[in-house]
């Protein structure tokens, strides 16, 4: 097959599909810089950088050439990603020094990240039941039945950007195909499912695309947020979630928020999303997001001391995806300057966005946030007040302006009417207290994180 006519037509629909499905700004960014060609049934592409290297694996763009390519050409048997040039490496050639390498199987169709896994997911109190349900759908599908016995139930994973409900939506596909690899598993941005719709409705091949995705025995489908306004699509949706529940198979759905908050979502999707098992992610607390720091270090041949995640894990509180990139910094940094990874280097390679996060999370932030939640006036954090309307709040202030700023005790209690540090102190044991012993107070405690990490 190597240098055939249908070889290189299937690389060429690819490229025409691609052009249909994606905005033309990222087609000409990452995909038209590339160029292909076939060694022995395998479709080489060379990216001009490491930039449009990393783009294409990173924005899932990689995995779709594959899917489309072994659609078109029957004979596909792998896809490489290597830096090079027409030029610089001939077909069948080593990369040339310093390039980067990415192989995929001819039968990579599924989509699925094969980096994302259970064991290398860290877990902590802000995602282990999410995590602990994501693995039960897991092994119900690996052992063939059903979910606490019945039908199947979809999951559902929502909360914030960044948090790792993509990160557990493949690792449900990935266990599943360790544990039975024949089974038809397909992970599916929700961008694309609405491209698919738009194609296939425009072409008239509507009812076979549905037929296909009827097919799929777990049908993973990320970020559902973005069917909102999009009645055609929703409309299909909802035909095809009726349709894959009914013939036994599995939905693993992700939004970034609870579904009932989507404007746009047809009520009647919103009460099959939330009627399955609906589970949450928070932001992750500080201990795992220095766990988080620490395995990613380890990822990277790069220890990271306990003390350096902490100052790290303390300044980057929003989500997992800006820990990452934080520490991504500090790396280059530390390689650049031939120096080792001490608190000092990660001050100076971060001190811009530790500045950046001082002065988006600030007490007065705080104190007019959690006004307005229990609904009194922000001058009531500073009274002198103990009625209970008053002092709870206050006391919730407090301990979320220790936990989200970088500020002292005496400090904190300072901006709240001039209080000494021990009521701060008393502040924070006693909503903690009160989370261990109220499950509303604890809700409260998480949807004003939510809300102030956001």
């Amino acid at each position: 097959m190597a240098g055939s006519e249908e070889a290189q037509n299937g690389w060429g629909q690819c490229l025409k599909r691609l052009e249909e499905e994606l905005s033309s700004d990222d087609f000409n960014t990452w995909i038209r810089p590339l160029h292909g060609h076939y060694d022995e049934g395998r479709l080489v592409l060379l990216a001009p950088n490491r930039y449009v290297c990393e783009e294409v694996e990173r924005g899932g763009y990689l995995q779709r050439i594959a899917e489309l390519v072994s659609d078109f050409s029957p004979g596909f048997n792998g896809l490489e990603l290597t830096i090079g040039s027409v030029g610089g490496r001939a077909p069948g050639g080593p990369a040339r020094a310093g390039a980067k390498t990415r192989v995929l199987g001819g039968a990579c169709r599924h989509g699925l990240n094969a980096n994302m896994l259970f064991d290398n997911f860290v877990e902590g109190q802000s995602n282990d039941v999410a995590k602990f349900q994501a693995s039960n759908v897991a092994e119900a599908l690996a052992s063939k039945s059903a979910v606490n016995g019945g039908k199947r139930k979809p999951l559902l994973v929502y909360g914030g950007v960044g948090l790792g409900k993509t990160h557990l939506m493949h690792a449900v596909g990935n266990a599943v195909l360790a544990a039975a690899p024949g089974t038809k598993t397909l992970y599916v941005p929700s961008e694309r499912f609405v491209n698919d719709m738009v194609l296939s409705i425009r072409t008239g091949a509507i009812q076979k695309v549905m037929r296909q995705y009827r097919s799929v025995e777990v049908l993973l489908i990320d970020d559902i947020q973005f069917f909102a306004n999009k009645s055609r699509t929703q409309e299909e949706f909802f035909h095809l979630f009726n349709a894959v529940l009914e013939a036994g198979h599995q939905l693993v759905l992700t939004c970034d928020r609870y579904p009932g908050e989507v404007d746009g979502l047809e009520v009647r999707l919103k009460s099959r999303f939330v009627g399955g098992l609906a589970v949450q992610v928070q932001p992750p607390d500080l201990e795992t997001r220095a766990a988080i720091l620490q395995r990613k270090g380890d990822d990277e041949g790069v220890p990271i001391r306990d003390e350096v995640a902490l100052h790290i894990a303390k300044r980057i509180r929003s989500n997992v995806r800006e820990l990452e990139g934080a520490l991504q910094r500090v790396l280059a940094h530390a390689k650049f300057t031939g120096s080792p990874v001490t608190i000092e280097l990660v001050r100076r390679a971060l001190h811009d966005l530790f500045a950046l996060h001082g002065r988006l999370t600030t007490i007065e932030h705080i104190q007019k946030i959690v006004a307005e939640y229990y609904n009194i006036r922000p001058e009531d954090m500073l009274s002198k007040s103990r009625a209970r309307a008053i002092a709870r709040p206050r006391q919730v202030a407090m301990a979320l302006a220790k936990e989200l700023t970088n500020h002292s005790l005496p400090e904190i209690g300072d901006r709240f009417g001039g209080r000494d540090h021990t009521t701060v102190l008393y502040a924070r044991r006693r909503v903690a207290e009160l989370r261990e012993k109220y499950e509303d107070v604890d809700d409260d405690y998480k949807n004003l994180s939510r809300i102030l990490n956001k």
